[in-house]
């Protein structure tokens, strides 16, 4: 049976199974515990793990960063949520600097089981200092890995891997789809519904992991091959309904990790539909997108039709007005025009 389950809902429920599981676990960040979370993520579990396992912090990104590299250097398994990724830059010399390289530096004597999670992106309303998607600015760095979920059974399924994993995980969540059907969003309630969005309850499978590097194909189809990460999945399941009714059957795949990445699912899909959209949330320069445009020109030139279209985030910074933020990000418009142009539908 299908339960009804927002994505808050479903990275609570990850964080609280793995507490229960491994008291080397806890929570630390600004206001998760006593105010149940900025985004009501942390809601309730102050009361249910006690203030030793759910820590509020002062507002000092570098300290509490700090705190967690070194206390999963002594052996405990921290979550340490930023309340915007766009906070962790003044924390850069700790998460990029210390925390992905301890195990090389130390020849192996130390490993940092810690998870770096929070709102990325933009969307919200919260201008440009604060809507840094800053998957691109990191995912280059070895020694970390990176998951950025589309819905609540990805988020949870990933959440509980990334806690269990021996390296430090970026976790990139999106404020915009903590609630679904959010005000100026698509309306995503209909996955809620869905066998395929909702991870099952605790009871029904307390071990529900979701391996890193595993691609999801969130839509079959033998026409084009639509590449989206995070909220852009959404956009790219609107474009192919809207696509389908022009007779353009396009497959969406979900990589769900950057680091590691399932290029091979995305190569064995463009061999079949010979044509490739990328979609992401970067700014277009060294994006992601680039990258994963980079490794399918490399395995599977032969096998396109046309050259790669990316769909990113317009190359300004986040601007505050909603209609000029919203035409800024990717969006089902933009994809149903590039999916036209590289099919030669246009």
């Amino acid at each position: 049976m299908t339960r009804k389950i927002q994505f808050r809902e479903a990275l609570n429920e990850a964080m609280c199974e793995e507490m229960e599981r491994d008291e080397r676990v806890f929570l630390m960040g600004e206001e998760v515990a006593y105010y149940n979370g900025a985004y009501k993520v942390s809601q309730g579990m102050l009361e249910r793990f006690g203030a030793r396992r759910v820590v509020d912090t002062p507002i000092s990104e570098t300290g509490f960063a700090g705190l967690g590299v070194g206390a999963a250097m002594y052996g405990l398994r921290p979550i340490i949520e930023f309340m915007s990724w766009s906070f962790c830059l003044v924390a850069a010399d700790q998460i990029i600097n210390n925390a992905p390289k301890m195990l090389y530096m130390s020849g192996g004597q130390f490993k940092v089981p810690i998870v770096f999670r929070g709102n990325n992106g933009a969307g919200g309303q919260l201008g440009s200092t604060h809507s840094w998607a800053v998957e691109a600015m990191f995912a280059s760095v070895p020694g970390l890995k990176m998951a950025i979920p589309s819905t609540p059974r990805d988020g949870k399924g990933l959440l509980k891997t990334a806690i269990r994993d021996d390296d430090p995980v970026f976790f990139l969540e999106s404020e915009r789809m903590l609630g679904f059907g959010a005000r100026g969003d698509a309306d995503f309630s209909r996955y809620l519904h869905d066998d395929r969005w909702a991870p099952p309850a605790a009871e029904e499978d307390k071990e529900f992991l979701i391996p890193f590097g595993q691609a999801d194909i969130k839509k079959e189809g033998a026409d084009c091959t639509i590449v989206a990460l995070g909220r852009p999945v959404h956009f790219a399941l609107e474009a192919a309904e809207q696509l389908e009714k022009e007779g353009i059957d396009c497959e969406v795949i979900d990589p769900r990790t950057i680091r590691p990445l399932d290029i091979d699912t995305i190569v064995r899909s463009v061999r079949k539909t010979n044509y490739c959209v990328v979609v992401d949330q970067s700014w277009p320069f060294a994006s992601i997108a680039s990258e994963i445009a980079a490794q399918v020109y490399e395995q599977a030139l032969d096998d396109l039709d046309n050259k790669i279209i990316r769909v990113n985030n317009d190359d300004v910074p986040a601007p505050y007005a909603r209609n000029l933020e919203q035409e800024m990000l990717p969006n089902a418009k933009k994809i149903i025009e590039a999916v036209r142009a590289v099919t030669y539908r246009a």
